[in-house]
């Protein structure tokens, strides 16, 4: 009898896939080849600079203010015992559920010249409605806090980590070399977390360099206004996607720094003498003072956001849960869910896959589909939107516009931007399973998909629900892509958030913010629980 297994080409899966979902960007950068059009020559002469300075200066903003509330609130966490240390200790990955725009369009409706902040000072003191002690904060600056302040999680948790694993000798070394806590933790404590520390940082980066609500809505010129405003409102596709593949290419380089960055730094510690590191009692002032550091961060990036989104809820309460709403939380939930499925299904056959065949190249492969985590959704927008084109043209001879604008290239997108979240859940889950189980099924005459179905599946169920929270939760808060993909008159929680606030209709953005916010609550929890089985006292 002819088994499915002896066809089905398991080795050759993860190129196949890895094929398709590399077109939108092959075909991004094979705009680079094409004409150089009068819209582009205009581009470069006036605004070109003006999205590379603004971008690189955003970056640079944004990679100092997380590297030092990252690591300085890691260290606190790792280092001492304080009040609220519990309490801080997982409540500090929080901002992981706030989006970007979410914050800055919260910011704006709190410090903007009649915002609440500054409307409340007024009322307050009786001062007149011309005073204004909040300064603008549309701008570079107020960007560099939003992203900051929403994105340095991804520092903390690499870097929390990191000091766990630090040995305590290496530290009474520097106390013995007469060094005191700051120099310890300058001198030994960052270069030890380095490697992670650059991972953490290029998760920051790609979050900064793909982001378009925020930017927009603070009027800065990066890279992402530029491809949609050229799109949008010069109409010319062609250029938009050479915007694109400059960016792409920056985002290229970044990672080849990454890497190098990472092999020339790597440290080794001798397990056979690890000791885990002391924790130190702070109390009085310095006790304090701890907390308040690690307040600072969770007030700004979660409470302060979430206060004000409820307060504009309850003032929107009659018409809070009306149809719209209804239809748009439908849409975004349903979307999400069929890409964390099929993000789910993919990763679970190529982990299969390599499992039953590994080698450098499929390693390489998987490695390189996780990678679609950095592209922008802007970039995987522009790329699709060109690629259903040409299949509308090449399928449908009497030009029907078939494939572009419907929810399949949204789809698409998705996967290709969430196939990490899923795979690195699948990998742990993997190497769980024991070889001695596929040795015994085979002597059995279960192999391939028998083999998947009957041991392997029923192992990896908690794995698969995990990736499907994780890339649902991340699914719901994708808007640039979102925004161009979608069909007409479509519109998911991330689109009616972005439409309200571009109309400076806050109190009506609140629903789906909060929505939003408390479907991104997922992967904290998910978090929060490894986080607890971590804690030193709990090995």
């Amino acid at each position: 009898m002819f088994k499915i297994s002896t066809f089905l080409p398991w080795t050759s899966l993860p190129y196949l896939i890895l094929f398709f979902f590399s077109l939108p960007i092959i075909i991004v950068l094979s705009s680079l080849l094409g004409d150089w059009s009068e819209n582009w020559i205009h581009l470069y002469n006036y605004v070109l600079f003006d999205y590379i300075s603004s971008s690189i200066y955003l970056v640079l903003g944004v990679s100092i203010l997380v590297l030092v509330i990252g690591t300085i609130t890691a260290w606190l966490i790792c280092s001492y015992e304080f009040h609220g240390k519990r309490f801080f200790e997982w409540a500090l990955i929080l901002p992981l559920s706030i989006p970007p725009y979410i914050l800055a369009y919260t910011f704006t409706g709190l410090f903007d010249s009649y915002g609440t902040a500054n409307n409340l000072i007024r009322v307050i003191f009786n001062l007149d409605t011309s005073f204004i002690l909040f300064p603008n904060v549309r701008n570079t600056l107020g960007a560099i806090v939003v992203f900051a302040f929403t994105l340095y999680p991804y520092v903390y948790l690499v870097s929390r980590s990191a000091f766990l694993n630090q040995s305590q000798s290496m530290l009474e070394a520097g106390r013995m070399l007469g060094l005191n806590k700051v120099q310890i933790f300058y001198k030994l404590g960052l270069p030890i977390i380095r490697p992670g520390l650059i991972g953490g940082l290029m998760l920051v980066i790609m979050e900064t360099l793909s982001d378009f609500g925020a930017v927009d809505h603070f009027a800065v010129q990066t890279f992402t206004t530029g491809i949609f405003r050229t799109w949008y409102g010069m109409y010319d596709l062609s250029t938009a996607m050479q915007l694109a593949s400059l960016l792409l290419l920056f985002v290229g380089l970044i990672f080849i720094f990454e890497r190098i960055s990472r092999k020339k730094a790597k440290y080794t510690s001798n397990t056979s003498t690890f000791r885990p590191p002391k924790i130190n009692q702070l109390s009085g002032i310095k006790s304090c003072a701890a907390s308040l550091i690690c307040f600072i961060p969770i007030f700004i990036g979660f409470l302060l956001p979430v206060s004000e989104l409820t307060i504009w809820a309850f003032q929107y309460n009659l018409d809070f849960f009306n149809h719209k709403f209804i239809t748009t939380m439908t849409n975004t939930i349903s979307l999400a869910i069929i890409a964390a499925i099929l993000c789910a299904f993919f990763a679970l056959l190529i982990n299969f896959s390599i499992r039953l065949k590994k080698n450098t190249l499929s390693v390489t492969s998987n490695s390189l589909l996780s990678m679609g985590y950095a592209v922008p959704g802007l970039i995987l927008a522009v790329g699709i939107v060109q690629l259903f084109a040409w299949l509308d043209k090449l399928i449908f001879y009497d030009t029907r516009i078939i494939l572009t604008g419907s929810l399949a290239g949204l789809v698409f997108a998705y996967v290709i931007k969430s196939y990490a979240l899923a795979n690195s859940t699948f990998e742990s889950g993997f190497e769980r399973i024991s070889r001695s189980i596929d040795d015994s099924a085979k002597t059995l005459n279960s192999g391939g998909l028998n083999l998947l179905r009957r041991v392997h599946f029923p192992l990896l169920k908690t794995s698969f629900l995990t990736s499907i929270l994780l890339v649902t939760s991340e699914v719901v808060k994708e808007l640039p892509a979102t925004l161009i993909l979608r069909p007409f008159n479509f519109d998911t929680l991330a689109v009616s958030t972005y439409i309200y606030a571009a109309e400076e209709r806050m109190i009506q953005a609140s629903a789906p913010a909060i929505a939003i916010v408390i479907t991104g609550l997922i992967p904290i929890i998910i978090l929060t629980k490894m986080i607890r089985s971590s804690r030193p006292t709990d090995r």
